[in-house]
């Protein structure tokens, strides 16, 4: 498979990279400094650009089968501004120009699912990140709908604690309420999840909650 990511510098991302690499797929990802991404393979294809240059955005995409998106905002409180969501809506768009269908992302529990059930999280992580962390929420919030209010086929994983603990391949995924959903969760088995629904129907449209 074909597959373009973006955020492929980040640690969730350079994960989901080497373990697409490792099962064999074609991978094109763009990246501001490939020095920070420091891999070469065969069947890499870096492209250097930002998310604000629509032309280098196309050509990333440009027959790929799937696209996996590991980009999240910036949590520092001086950041302002909305890069990461209009980023999303230009990757959007150049999907949709493609016919590019398939979608898998990440957000954070702050965002409800339509098939979650009443849930504390659902209460309290919104109140937190909205005074700890203000322009992210509304960067996760804007990117978000950018994915979901489009036509594509999405799947978006909503995490609550990444951390740099080794891969477990322990995976719990589900809906708030619903299924027995925790907290922490490596970002390895995240990546290993997010390239798990290329081919996975499970998750199709829809916002799971995942963790260890």
């Amino acid at each position: 498979m074909r597959v373009t990511v973006f955020g492929a510098t980040g640690g969730i991302g350079r994960l989901a990279v080497l373990r697409l690499l490792d099962q064999g797929h074609q991978v094109t990802a763009l990246v501001r400094t490939p020095a920070k991404l420091a891999l070469t393979h065969s069947q890499l294809t870096v492209i250097t650009g930002q998310l604000s240059d629509r032309d280098a955005v196309e050509q990333a995409v440009s027959g790929a089968d799937a696209v996996i998106s590991a980009l999240g905002p910036s949590l520092k409180r001086s950041t302002t501004g909305t890069q990461v969501t209009d980023g999303t809506r230009i990757i959007v768009r150049a999907m949709e120009a493609q016919k590019i269908t398939r979608f898998v992302g990440l957000a954070t529990p702050s965002l409800a699912d339509p098939r979650d059930k009443p849930h504390w999280k659902h209460k309290v992580l919104p109140v937190l990140a909205g005074l700890m962390f203000p322009n992210a929420l509304a960067e996760l919030k804007g990117m978000t709908v950018a994915v979901t209010g489009s036509d594509l086929d999405y799947t978006i994983a909503r995490i609550t604690n990444p951390t740099d603990k080794p891969a477990t391949d322990r995976i719990r995924s589900g809906f708030l309420g619903h299924d027995r959903v925790g907290s922490a969760m490596s970002r390895a088995d995240i990546a290993a999840f997010l390239v798990s629904q290329l081919t996975d129907a499970r998750y199709r449209r829809a916002m799971p909650a995942i963790s260890n």
